[in-house]
């Protein structure tokens, strides 16, 4: 399959007054004319995706921040914790008052407190652009005019298995990006069976720019050619039509049951690879112990994997068989893993390649997250990309990202990671710029309740999110179309100069110009910008991949030419299926960075942690978080087709999706039938946590029992005051669990909890996640 980009670029239509931009979901160009913001897809792009069109709508919504604005508890009482926060009203103030109060804070802290005081959140995907990267921009803030902060490591998406795959198999991006390849699977899959599916709508989205998204077609090409697949998910939609899927359901968050019961099946009846077992992996014997029942006194054999995963045990025989002696292919998604104990689903796939005997084969073997997002599976650049020192971090602190509830509620308080036993720091500040913790986090409630400890909460933002709505300090900050940037990713060939589109709205400005002052106001301003503008940055970040492209006798246009053009394609590495393959041809010479350097399918040292809820093999834990008498359905709340998680969640495209202006979630007919729903009802799915509205899709495309809600929906809730208000607009956070996938990774559990649902009769309430404050 061809992935290589033509040059002179062939589709990023520059007449007629468009400028070249990019953005997380595509490569596109841009103009603003008489009727408003125009925008078209690159053109050298096989299947463009439609997030774009949220832009036109969302430029100059009435949801932007026109302004600074102060909590006005905040500014008449001074910091300190306050319930107030996501209740009281705001104050506009002038640039200069918001950021000498912000000032003053932050040099309070860092001479009171000291760096530590301070968490830099900033996880979120705030621009493709790699110099107007907001949490590259405050995560140098912070360390070059405060010391340091205390930062949180690993992604609520792969929490579980970014702590898990480098002990056991490889580090994270030699198993994501330098691995198999969309090529490798039109040219030579026989089989992919697919744990949790491989989404289009989330392998749209890329890390970076991306400008060319390749996965319908090439699933396409390796159906053609003959290659099967197979998804196991409760969601039909979970592979795209193109790949003619068979569907299989199971018990969601049984996987790990299922993938033990087709193993079993492989060795009961001899069609394991023994051979590559024996020469690659390490601790086979002793989880097939457990396997065979021989140390807990339970086979893990067909029949009780189909009690537990509702799969018939002959299916599960059959598709063992069918898997043996072929090119296979097993995919795990991020969604197992973001559920109790999801380290297991993780670990047992790759179980399962290695019993095949694949890793390492060109499309074959063990692939996690591929489809995941659109950099997986992809070649990767031979040329360094632009990227934005951030300096020296001198505090060593860090938490799990997904354990801030907890930090701010419990400081001093310990908590098992990674074999350690650490104690929650105590913060006084936290420092947010770019992403919306109220989108990603679980039980908002929850959240709610752990940012009222603090002193003081900055927010830089576009729009007033549920986030913004929080802080004490909100800065407005321009839009990626309102600025010049560099955009680029690591595993695709081009790089685009994203030129200015817009004005900036209102009196928004950019995040490195807002440090920049607020760094001069702490002595910093020097080290901070180094004397450039934003523009000496772009030229600055540029010249290494210029030289880069120089010494190699390549084209290398310089800074200017690169600008005008408005687009470069850089020359990527062979696809050679990256240190799997090396490890496969020589174990020796080329042995894995696991502590025996082979495939850990038991590892001593993730044994040795004694952490009973991740033990050290794959096994099969019971779930605490089930079905039971008044949440008697699961609810699935993954990713949005319609944005980038919970942004420009006002466009047009996502507005367009929702119904009656609530999210649309879905539900089997069997479910809504039972309740009394139909089709475009606004149902009220609730549990002991939260409650939110939604309208309903009622499909056999989602199976029985589960009911499936995207997360993204702006926190709306209907009366701020309570508790735990009900929330109109359609956020499942406000029900999911803000618990760690196990005392060892201390993963994102947000994928999966369970619910009631049942027919809103009242009267409607109003949208209001979109007025201006």
């Amino acid at each position: 399959m061809d992935d290589t980009i033509g040059f002179p670029d062939p589709g990023l239509d520059l007449s007629d007054g468009f400028k070249p931009h990019t953005s997380h979901w595509g490569v596109f160009s841009a103009r603003q004319s008489a009727a408003g913001l125009e925008v078209r897809a690159y053109a050298g792009d096989p299947d463009p995706n439609g997030i774009i069109d949220n832009f036109p709508g969302a430029l100059r919504h009435q949801a932007r921040i026109a302004q600074p604005a102060i909590r006005r508890g905040w500014l008449e009482r001074g910091p300190g914790p306050d319930d107030r926060r996501g209740r009281d009203e705001f104050v506009s103030v002038s640039w200069e008052k918001a950021l000498d109060l912000l000032g003053d804070e932050l040099g309070r802290i860092r001479d009171t407190r000291g760096p530590g005081a301070v968490f830099g959140g900033s996880y979120g995907w705030s621009s493709a652009g790699r110099f107007h990267h907001a949490q590259s921009q405050v995560h140098r803030f912070l360390n070059i005019a405060m010391g340091g902060y205390v930062r949180s490591v690993n992604s609520y998406s792969s929490g579980a298995s970014s702590v898990l795959l480098p002990q056991i198999l490889a580090g994270y991006e030699d198993i994501t990006k330098r691995n198999v390849t969309w090529e490798q699977i039109a040219d030579h899959t026989d089989i992919v069976l697919a744990f949790g599916g491989m989404a289009l709508k989330n392998s749209m989205v890329a890390g970076g720019s991306i400008s060319k998204h390749v996965e319908r077609g090439a699933m396409a090409a390796a159906r053609k050619r003959g290659c099967e697949f197979i998804l196991v998910s409760p969601l039909r939609e979970d592979l795209p039509v193109e790949a003619g899927a068979e569907w299989m359901t199971c018990v969601p968050s049984t996987d790990t049951a299922l993938m033990l019961g087709l193993v079993h099946t492989l060795v009961s009846e001899g069609l394991q690879d023994q051979a590559f077992l024996d020469r690659y992996t390490e601790g086979w014997s002793v989880f097939l112990r457990y396997l065979t029942g021989e140390s807990d006194g339970q086979a893990k054999h067909a029949e009780w994997a189909a009690a537990i995963s509702g799969v018939d045990a002959e299916t599960i025989r059959t598709l063992a068989r069918r898997l043996a002696g072929k090119r296979a292919l097993i995919t795990v998604s991020h969604s197992l893993q973001r559920a109790e104990h999801g380290e297991q689903p993780v670990w047992m796939g790759m179980v399962l390649a290695a019993a095949l005997g694949q890793i390492g084969l060109p499309g074959g073997g063990y692939a996690y997250s591929l489809g995941a997002i659109a950099y997986y599976g992809r070649r990767v650049n031979d040329v360094p990309g632009p990227t934005l020192g951030q300096g020296r971090n001198a505090v060593a602190d860090f938490i799990p990202v997904a354990r801030i509830a907890d930090m701010l509620l419990k400081p001093g308080s310990t908590y098992r990671y990674n074999g350690e036993t650490r104690t929650y720091p105590d913060i006084r500040m936290v420092y947010w710029a770019g992403g919306n913790p109220f989108h990603h986090h679980q039980d908002i409630n929850r959240l709610r309740k752990a940012f009222a400890q603090l002193d003081t909460f900055v927010v830089h933002e576009l729009a007033w999110t549920a986030t913004a709505r929080h802080a004490d300090i909100v800065l407005p900050a321009t839009m990626t179309l309102e600025r010049e940037d560099i955009g680029y990713s690591s595993n695709d060939p081009l790089m685009v100069a994203m030129h200015q589109v817009a004005e900036p709205f209102g009196l928004a400005r950019d995040d490195y110009d807002i440090f920049a002052d607020l760094a001069e106001r702490l002595g910093a301003r020097e080290p901070f910008t180094e004397g450039r503008t934003s523009r000496q940055w772009l030229e600055h970040l540029y010249e290494p991949t210029r030289a880069s492209l120089a010494r190699r006798g390549l084209e290398a246009p310089s800074f200017d030419e690169f600008w005008a053009r408005g687009s470069l394609v850089v020359p990527q590495q062979p696809d050679d299926g990256g240190r799997l393959r090396r490890f496969r041809e020589d174990p020796v010479d080329h042995a894995l960075p696991t502590p025996s350097g082979r495939i850990e399918i038991f590892s001593a040292k993730i044994a040795g942690h004694n952490d009973a809820d991740c033990p050290g093999h794959p096994v099969w834990l019971d779930k605490t978080d089930m079905p039971r008498p008044g949440a008697p359905c699961f609810l699935v709340a993954n990713q949005p087709a319609t944005r980038l998680h919970s942004q420009l969640d006002f466009g047009g495209h996502s507005l367009g999706a929702k119904h009656r202006g609530r999210e649309v979630a879905r539900m089997n007919p069997v479910d809504a039938n039972a309740r009394g729903i139909g089709d475009g009802d606004i149902i009220r799915l609730f549990n002991d946590r939260g409650a939110c509205l939604a309208a309903v899709r009622v499909t056999d495309s989602i199976a029985p029992g589960v009911v499936q809600l995207p997360t993204g929906a702006w926190y709306d809730p209907m009366d701020p005051e309570e508790e735990a208000p009900l929330c109109v607009h359609g956020n499942p956070n406000v029900l999911t669990r803000d618990v760690g996938t196990s005392s060892f990774a201390q993963g994102c559990t947000g994928q999966l909890t369970v619910v009631e649902v049942e027919k809103f009769t009242g009267n409607l309430p109003p949208i209001r996640a979109f007025d201006p404050v």
